[in-house]
């Protein structure tokens, strides 16, 4: 069996993010890169589930981006991933052009497993998954806390805002994950040098046969602050009129 788990170089969440003076990206300058966190879920689950299986199993990691995103592809197989493909593209992508840059890898591995977060923290788009099981025609179960090997295909435990739906999906499939799932291993600076001497390849989306299609662009950023300025209201009325006001109502 193969899992392909994708592994997106995200902003450190720790970290306050300023807006560039053009006001369409921001400044990265000083910025650290981190493994998006959902993704990290989705790696130690397919670790696990190598663990728990019976038969040989194979993870893979998939990242897209510049020459930069090696580290976090060094830190997938110091987790544990047997192996990595970063795919080079140094232009801003949507999910849509990431969705069909991942359906090139899967129908050139053929795995029978693709594990992702359920969104980045960069973009927070929760398109990406959707959209690759869309393009391949697979089965998906999104929003996963809870995954597990059954009758030949997956039992997953979704998290709505009903409370917790379980489907059962056939393989292939695509599988997005929830933070609750688990709580991904730490990688020791001993298993960082060793991930230096797997495989890591690289590819470009020409040979891939993907040329990208933007269907978005962005217009503006702009930075928000968590300051709270709080008030007593001498009256409903007074209230009403400043929810309004505020346009929350």
């Amino acid at each position: 069996m193969k899992i392909l788990v994708c592994a997106k170089r995200v902003p450190d969440p720790n970290l306050p993010i300023a807006v560039r003076a053009d006001g369409l990206g921001i400044d990265d300058r000083d910025l650290t890169f981190v493994v998006n966190p959902f993704d990290e879920v989705a790696l130690e689950e397919a670790i696990a589930m190598r663990e728990r299986a019976t038969e040989p199993v194979e993870v893979l990691a998939v990242g897209i981006g510049s020459e930069s995103c090696d580290e976090q592809l060094c830190l997938a197989m110091a987790m544990g991933a047997d192996r990595a493909v970063l795919v080079l593209c140094d232009e801003p992508l949507d999910s849509w052009n990431v969705a069909r840059i991942l359906r090139q890898i899967v129908l050139r591995e053929m795995p029978q497993l693709v594990l992702m977060g359920k969104q980045a923290i960069d973009d927070d788009s929760n398109q990406a998954g959707q959209f690759l099981a869309a393009q391949l025609g697979w089965p998906q179960a999104t929003f996963a806390s809870r995954v597990e090997v059954r009758d030949g295909g997956l039992r997953v435990d979704r998290e709505t805002d009903a409370g917790i739906e379980t489907v059962h999906v056939c393989l292939p499939a695509v599988v997005t994950v929830d933070l609750r799932l688990n709580q991904p291993r730490y990688a020791a600076l001993a298993a960082i040098l060793r991930a230096r001497r797997k495989p890591l390849e690289r590819l470009t989306l020409d040979a891939l046969g993907v040329a990208v299609e933007p269907r978005l662009r962005v217009v503006s950023l702009q930075s928000t602050s968590g300051a709270r300025s709080c008030r007593v209201a001498g009256s409903a009325d007074e209230l009403l009129a400043e929810l309004r006001a505020a346009k929350v109502l």
